[in-house]
């Protein structure tokens, strides 16, 4: 009866799914007007552009999206399904701009990943992204009747680097620009890299189809075809691949250029510091709104770092905030609801696009009235609830310090212990997974799932307070100080704050899946740092084995309520495998070792009064 239900219930959302898509479809053709353009760059090269023009006569602005991944469907008479950020966009009336960017599928010229923007360019041959930009919305201005001279620029991940891109520098007619989980720093936080850490899935996964070059311009069907995997469990795959350098050798060999990149710039170097966008947010005119999820895989550090580049360089930039409980892109895919295992008892995602995300662009694109909305819109999990802050992370908090103590315990109180230490082997050869199971690929779940697949491994060391007598709010980045020591002469360090639930909690209704709620360990943030680069990105730095040395790093923000009967806990580990690659425990070039490389290390955790190891955390009042 239950799966009888259940194929039922999905019948019906597929119905659902696509009588809508098709309702928009016809409403798309009946209300807008199509046409494609190759519009003209300062330098003669020209970027493949689809134009909905609505039918009714009118003065619109134009709702911009900048992306490396294509704007299919091509064709006069094909039309998209959908229009813009939401539906709400759609039977509002814009003028919705769709551009392939500069080297990518119908346009012509080079494409160059997160393209460094040029402060101060000279002539019509110096271009960059926020030119390319400026050069579109000229041309749409001048070009495309009925046009209210406004124009807004939105995207997510990718298409969110453009939108932040068009920042420095904006044309004139650029009001509104809402950079959404945007690309911004492939080395300290962004999927390819977390504070020097190589994540291996993910470049892998996007670089063996993206990454291969396009010598003309070319429509999706004839494109790139997506990476046939010999082994489907991504965990043995990678596994198999053996060093980092293996990867070249027996799949890529010299075809994807920026793959190739990656493994030639193993530090903070000047061809990372050019590719970091954060720097020239400044003197920004157009409103901004930069939106993130808490729960984003890829992006998380991308918005939050984003939004405080432009506070910390531009005082008076009209600069906000909205974080929410979402996978990468989930504000605009579902109702934001649930995520995984976990309900956050209202449609998240509806709410933030009807009070937030549509009221922003209809204020400054349409002179609508002002809506409310704060310098910080945050959702809190945990206790399930917007909340609204006039700075982020709030200034009502008190920072305080979690520390560790012997037999796995954490509290609040600093250890009197002396000489207490938890002694463990990691062995890279058997790396910690990221996620319970067998997996085909990276899932996007593993930023919220339950961790005591990962606590009963010895290799992974557990932390846990006492039963909490009140309800605790952190609000804002995390700080991991760690006294450790390691045979070896690297080591990476993985931090994960960790919500602990009553054993007596109720399973989700539905359960479907089966989830045991009680003792379930929620992940809140998980954090990897790589041990050689703890005093400096730019310069490696060798673990004198058995010296005890400090390892101290930022976790991005957190919203999140431990409620009253949970627990606070903290897990610590030297793998996450194969979400980040193997570190060898050895101090050498990685992208460079060779198999021979890798090897057993003993590491120690102290917890001792002359040597704490600890997570501060800011906690709401």
């Amino acid at each position: 009866m239950k799966i009888t239900r259940l194929l039922l219930t999905l019948l019906i959302l597929c119905i659902g799914s696509v009588l809508f898509a098709q309702t928009d479809s016809a409403f798309v053709r009946e209300h807008y007007t199509k046409i494609e353009r190759m519009v003209p760059m300062r330098d003669g090269v020209k970027l493949f552009t689809s134009i909905y023009i609505p039918k009714a006569k009118g003065k619109y602005p134009f709702m911009i999206n900048r992306t490396p991944y294509t704007v299919r469907p091509y064709g006069e008479n094909d039309y998209k399904t959908s229009l813009g950020p939401s539906s709400l966009f759609l039977k509002e009336r814009f003028i919705f701009v769709y551009q392939d960017v500069r080297g990518k599928w119908m346009s012509e010229g080079e494409f160059v990943d997160v393209r460094p923007h040029l402060a101060n360019k000279k002539g019509k041959t110096q271009i960059d992204e926020s030119s390319d930009t400026y050069d579109t919305i000229d041309w749409l201005i001048k070009n495309i009747d009925g046009n209210n001279g406004k124009a807004g620029i939105y995207g997510i991940s990718y298409p969110g680097f453009y939108s932040t891109a068009s920042l420095p520098g904006a044309h004139p007619g650029l009001k509104a620009v809402s950079p959404q989980a945007p690309v911004t720093d492939w080395f300290m936080g962004d999927d390819f890299h977390h504070n020097g850490a190589f994540f291996l899935t993910d470049a892998f996964n996007f670089y063996s189809s993206f990454g291969v070059p396009r010598p003309k311009p070319i429509t999706p069907d004839k494109g790139p075809q997506p990476f046939k995997f010999p082994i489907e469990d991504n965990y043995r795959f990678y596994l198999s691949i053996g060093a980092l350098k293996n990867v070249k050798e027996k799949y890529f060999g010299d075809s994807i250029k920026f793959w190739n990149d990656l493994m030639a710039n193993g530090t903070y170097n000047d061809f990372w510091k050019a590719r970091n966008i954060r720097t020239h947010l400044k003197n920004i005119k157009p409103a901004v709104l930069v939106v993130g999820g808490f729960f984003d895989a890829e992006d998380t550090f991308g918005a939050l770092a984003t939004y405080q580049a432009i506070e910390q360089q531009d005082a008076k930039a009209n600069n906000r905030l909205v974080m929410g409980p979402w996978f990468h892109g989930g504000w605009a895919r579902g109702t934001g609801e649930r995520f995984n295992d976990i309900d956050f008892g209202q449609p998240t995602s509806t709410w933030y696009q009807n009070n937030v995300e549509f009221p922003f662009f209809m204020h400054y694109l349409k002179a609508a009235p002002a809506a409310d909305i704060p310098e910080a819109t945050i959702f809190l999990t945990g206790s399930n609830e917007w909340k609204k802050f006039a700075s982020w992370p709030p200034k009502d908090v008190e920072n305080k310090t979690l520390y560790f103590h012997a037999n796995g315990k954490l509290s609040f109180e600093a250890p009197a212990a002396q000489d207490s230490f938890d002694e463990y082997v990691s062995d890279p050869n058997k790396p910690v997974p990221y996620q319970d199971g067998v997996q085909p690929r990276r899932t996007r779940e593993y930023m919220i799932d339950d961790q005591r697949f990962a606590a009963r491994r010895p290799d992974v060391q557990v932390y846990q307070s006492d039963v909490l007598t009140e309800d605790i709010t952190l609000t804002g980045p995390l700080m991991a100080k760690l006294k450790v020591s390691t045979t070896g002469t690297d080591a990476d360090y993985v931090v994960k704050l960790i919500d602990v639930y009553p054993e007596d909690a109720a399973a989700p209704q539905p359960n479907s899946n089966n989830v045991l709620m009680g003792g379930y360990q929620m992940l809140v943030r998980g954090e990897v740092m790589r041990g050689k680069f703890r005093n400096s990105f730019e310069k490696a730095e060798a673990f004198v084995p058995g010296q005890i040395t400090d390892v101290n790093y930022t976790l991005p923000d957190v919203g999140h309520t431990f409620k009253k009967g949970h627990r606070i806990m903290i897990q610590v580990q030297n793998s996450w495998f194969p979400l980040v690659d193997r570190n060898p425990q050895k101090f050498v070039d990685i992208y460079n070792a060779q198999d021979s490389d890798f090897q057993k290390a003993t590491h120690r955790i102290y917890h001792d009064a002359k040597n704490p190891s600890s997570l501060v955390v800011t906690v709401l009042k």
